[in-house]
């Protein structure tokens, strides 16, 4: 299979199943080698299989994002198998736990973080050291609005992918110098299992209705694969190469990139000797 990211080697976490799904598809049609991971290893095993049916190459690994000898075990049977990472998608995630700050169990809260926060860190320590060496890489966060935006009863989700964003910056300015980038880039609205889950949680009925009810629209109106297109042409633009002078900034479903490139980038932080 050749196309677009011929000589790649992706991971790309939560691939069972989803935008993970979604864009570890895409990606392997464009000619990478893409390297699965999630706990559900059939789920990984069947997406696995839709790769290879298509002539493409991969690898399904299953372990916890959010375990370092998992993550290591990962990355190196990536390596063995398939190559050096070219390209690492975090993608792992969940919505809840929901609930106002008092009253949500701090231990579900701070699990979410795990995930949001403490598994991209274990990737990116696994992969870039190998990135630096070759210079050479790209990590994309998949993030969501909710980073912005102050909604109730939502912390752990929202407080996540914020973290994820400012993490992309962050790694961004330290390995600039290397020819390696990152991003934080926004899905867009794709009814998934995620949102399934959502609207089918009692707490998310409880505490966050209105999100819920909007999301029940949502499907009346989108199938599963609808704006899956977008998200997975976006990451399919990222991965080439076609954004790097954007690396470090959070791209928003509405935003154009072509047009981000074009207008000076954001305040730059200040920096400490």
């Amino acid at each position: 299979m050749g196309g677009l990211l011929t000589g790649q080697v992706a991971i790309v976490t939560g691939g069972g199943r989803g935008i993970g799904k979604g864009i570890a598809l895409r990606l392997a049609a464009a000619g990478a080698a893409v390297a699965l991971t999630s706990r559900n290893k059939a789920q990984l095993d069947q997406v696995l299989a839709e790769i290879e049916a298509a002539g493409g190459r991969g690898l399904a690994v299953a372990g916890d994002a959010t375990k370092r000898e998992d993550v290591a075990r990962v990355a190196r049977a990536t390596v063995e198998e398939l190559g050096g990472v070219t390209l690492l998608v975090n993608n792992a995630g969940l919505a809840g736990p929901y609930g106002p700050i008092g009253i949500v169990d701090p231990d579900a809260w701070w699990a979410a973080q795990e995930v949001h926060i403490r598994a991209p860190l274990l990737f990116m320590s696994a992969v870039l050291p190998g990135m630096i060496e070759r210079r050479a890489g790209r990590i994309i966060n998949i993030s969501s609005p909710r980073c912005h935006m102050l909604t109730a009863n939502l912390s752990a989700y929202s407080l996540g992918k914020a973290a994820q964003n400012r993490l992309a910056e962050l790694v961004a300015n330290e390995v600039k110098q290397y020819g390696v980038t990152t991003f934080a880039l926004d899905p867009g609205s794709i009814m998934t299992e995620m949102a399934d889950e959502t609207m089918s949680s009692p707490d998310a009925q409880r505490w966050v209705p209105q999100m819920v009810e909007r999301l029940h629209e949502m499907k009346g109106k989108l199938g599963p694969q609808d704006g899956m297109a977008w998200c997975t042409d976006r990451c399919l633009a990222l991965a080439a190469g076609k954004y790097d002078a954007l690396s470090g900034r959070y791209i928003d479903r509405t935003d154009d990139p072509d047009e981000m490139l074009k207008q000076p980038g954001p305040k730059p932080a200040r920096t400490n000797p």
